[in-house]
């Protein structure tokens, strides 16, 4: 039977074969605000999703009965716009190109680290609303579908954007953005990560003529290598192994609006040429198309990294970078407007209260002294993780106090973000890490007994000893341990 926990919180389902991960997963994104069911098959999965509200899809690629693949299939026919991310320890491109062409939003090759799940996670359950099946075929009832992908987006992720600050630099910044915005040019955002680069990419397609128009993001950085191109421009069916199916890529569905190329300094040389031919010419070739396509789209594009050191090392050309860097604009870090941590802070306690019908809530004096001192590394996303947590964990009370958020970064005090090994300084970074840990806590709670253990974890006493002998081939536990 499938475990679930159905709240106002994010709903996550976790489909797998393995129980085991059901634990870790369940434990980990648990620990940061998002709610896990969990099952063992495709066909689980869809009656899952008949019967409870889902705002996102975990699914393993190689499962009995029906693979993830067949599963992305059924949910794309019955929930068009419900996210599915394909996870699977059998990585290769084809598997990648199927599951992305096929309507997977990510995919995901085992090891992969929870802070990388976390990431893909967040990211998937704050994107705007996907658009509407062109296939002429509704979502049915019940399960998320188109109306409840809206749910998955709520606290303000896919409602108008709005760059919080005062601070002179931020001031400047939003007034000069409606200028831009009425022009075609490019735009070039520079900036650390987590400081609002995707909002003012969002604010430029909102103040703009083509604000009636769609707005697609594609993070560069997050797609195979091999895969590039294809996302960028789309290909025809047959054109390489995996390509089974034609599919459109980012410039085709941001015709007549904007499109925001996210971390461009991550894409390849060869395919950089291409990019600098669409943004001269309009016109770009799918590949293993014959023809050229005609788009009108506006490119807006970010990246963290420092572009000038780029071009120097010949990892970025020159000739694209001026071409698209019309608008050159930098979003400076949190520590450089450490004024605006009250402004945001405010912004983030009312966001989140209001997403989970909280009381409105105050930061205490003493909190907000210290946010005020932190060098914020993670700069607004981190910010605004913290007020997440402190909401949730001051529940139906108004002020948010300094142990509602401790965290590492307070060096006189332990996490209450995440107690003990999950997100400590030895945490463990992979699910295979995460794994092992809780199978040898399981153990050392029942004095090493195997089958009390695997009646713990939900697993069977086979899978745990099959598990052990694996950590001791990998030297991952000494011959003598464990009996």
């Amino acid at each position: 039977m499938p475990s679930s926990s159905v709240s106002d919180r994010p709903q996550v389902l976790v489909v797998d074969d393995e129980r085991l991960l059901h634990n870790v997963m369940s434990r980990f994104l648990g620990r940061h605000g998002i709610d896990v069911t969990s099952c063992t098959s495709g066909p689980e999965a869809l009656d899952v999703l008949a019967e409870q509200p889902i705002d996102l899809v975990l699914s393993d690629f190689q499962m009995p009965e029906m693979d993830g693949l067949e599963l992305l299939a059924q949910i794309r026919e019955r929930y068009p716009a419900l996210p599915v991310i394909i996870i699977t320890g059998y990585a290769n491109v084809q598997h990648a190109v199927r599951a992305m062409s096929s309507g997977a939003v990510d995919y995901l090759p085992k090891p992969f680290s929870t802070d990388v799940l976390l990431e893909r996670v967040r990211r998937h359950l704050a994107a705007p609303p996907a658009p509407p099946a062109t296939n002429g075929k509704a979502s049915k009832a019940g399960g998320r579908g188109g109306a409840g992908r809206s749910r998955a987006g709520r606290g303000g992720a896919a409602s108008a954007p709005a760059f919080v600050g005062e601070h002179p630099t931020v001031v400047e910044l939003k007034a000069f953005l409606p200028r831009l915005a009425g022009s075609q040019a490019p735009v070039f955002v520079h900036g650390e990560s987590g400081t609002g680069k995707e909002v003012v990419a969002r604010l430029v397609h909102e103040q703009s003529p083509r604000a009636g128009g769609p707005f697609v993001a594609l993070n560069c950085a997050n797609l195979p290598s091999e895969l590039v191109e294809s996302h960028l421009f789309g290909h025809k069916k047959g054109a390489f192994t995996g390509a089974v199916d034609d599919m459109t890529g980012a410039f085709g569905r941001a015709d007549g609006g904007t499109l925001l190329l996210d971390e461009v300094t991550e894409v390849a040389l060869p395919v950089q040429a291409k990019l600098l031919r669409v943004l001269q010419e309009g016109e770009f070739q799918r590949v293993g198309a014959e023809k050229t396509t005609r788009v009108d789209v506006r490119v807006v594009a970010t990246s963290n990294r420092d572009l000038g050191q780029a071009v120097a090392e010949g990892l970025f050309r020159e000739d694209l970078y001026h071409r698209l860097a019309v608008f050159p604009l930098h979003v400076p870090p949190l520590r450089e407007r450490r004024s605006d941590v009250p402004l945001l802070a405010d912004h983030f306690a009312t966001q989140y209260a209001t997403q989970y019908g909280l009381p409105e809530k105050t930061l205490a004096p003493a909190l907000l002294r210290e946010f005020e001192a932190y060098h914020w590394p993670g700069n607004v996303r981190e910010l605004g993780n913290m007020l997440h947590r402190g909401v949730v964990l001051a529940a139906e009370r108004t002020t948010i106090e300094r142990e509602d958020v401790l965290n590492p970064f307070f060096s006189d005090g332990p996490s209450l973000s995440a107690p003990g090994w999950l997100d400590g300084e030895d945490a463990p970074q992979t699910l295979a890490d995460m794994e092992r840990v809780m199978i040898l806590r399981a153990l050392g709670e029942h004095d090493q007994n195997q089958e009390r253990a695997a009646e713990q974890l939900g697993i069977s006493a086979r899978t745990i000893r099959n598990k052990l002998k694996r950590y001791r081939e990998e030297g991952l536990l000494p011959e003598s341990s464990l009996g």
